[in-house]
């Protein structure tokens, strides 16, 4: 399997199991509505992890644009390849949001609200301000990105282990689970220009019933908020952390 190929299929699955979460809990008449905050920050991080594991080994499942630049910026990651991992990315975000409009296919015409469907697909701030908004998915972010890069350093781990192979894509889920329940509140955390960007693309072609507006006003927080934290993220790691 090609690292692209690889990162359109983990970012595809990405996507669906976490934007199938939100579809579960927002919609009306599934059995997992209202199940509440805890149900779709644990089906995320459950997401990041099956999603890792299931392409590290191809790509090293970067699977968020906001990684991909994060390691190119530090020197991990080829800037020659960069944007052939976007665009996997973003294309992988856009099926795996349409395969979850399928999945749910009979839910749509059954919820009313369009801030519910709209949620199963793209994130949108509880108080709209963009400075607010944009620094909240920024730190979000930096602690994703130094938290793979730290947490995963030689120096943690027990040198020709496997550690790092069989337990990295739990570690790297638990802490997106974290993410989610301690910082989420405020945006949603996209922590991810495509899990955001690709699934809102996919809201405003799909035929939805009362789906509403894309917000296309907001688009760009969860995009420019998640590249700016997570390049400072790497920065930050490689001051700290010179020899990992």
């Amino acid at each position: 399997m090609s690292p692209y190929t690889a990162e359109f299929i983990g970012t595809m699955i990405l996507v669906l199991l976490g934007n199938g979460v939100c579809a579960n809990v927002n919609l009306s008449r599934t059995l997992g509505n209202n199940a509440g905050w805890i149900v779709i920050a644990t089906g995320w991080g459950l997401a990041v992890a099956f999603a890792v594991y299931l392409v590290n080994a191809h790509s090293g499942a970067h699977i968020n644009p906001a990684v991909t630049l994060a390691l190119a910026s530090i020197g991990q990651f080829a800037w020659e390849r960069v944007g052939g991992y976007l665009v996997a990315q973003l294309g992988g975000a856009i099926v795996g949001a349409t395969l979850v409009w399928l999945t749910y296919l009979s839910h749509w015409k059954e919820t009313d609200d369009e801030g519910s469907i709209r949620g199963c697909f793209c994130t949108g701030p509880a108080i709209p301000n963009p400075v607010s908004n944009l620094i909240t998915e920024a730190v979000g972010t930096f602690v994703l990105v130094l938290g793979v890069l730290a947490i995963l350093t030689p120096a943690n781990l027990i040198p020709n282990s496997g550690f790092k192979e069989g337990f990295a894509p739990c570690l790297v889920g638990i802490m997106v689970w974290s993410i989610g329940l301690s910082l989420g509140g405020p945006t949603g955390y996209a922590i991810n220009p495509a899990r955001d960007l690709g699934p809102r693309i996919a809201h405003a072609i799909l035929p939805i019933h009362g789906k509403g507006d894309s917000n296309w006003r907001y688009s760009w927080i969860p995009v420019v908020g998640p590249i700016v934290g997570g390049v400072v993220g790497a920065f930050c790691y490689q001051a700290l952390w010179p020899a990992g």
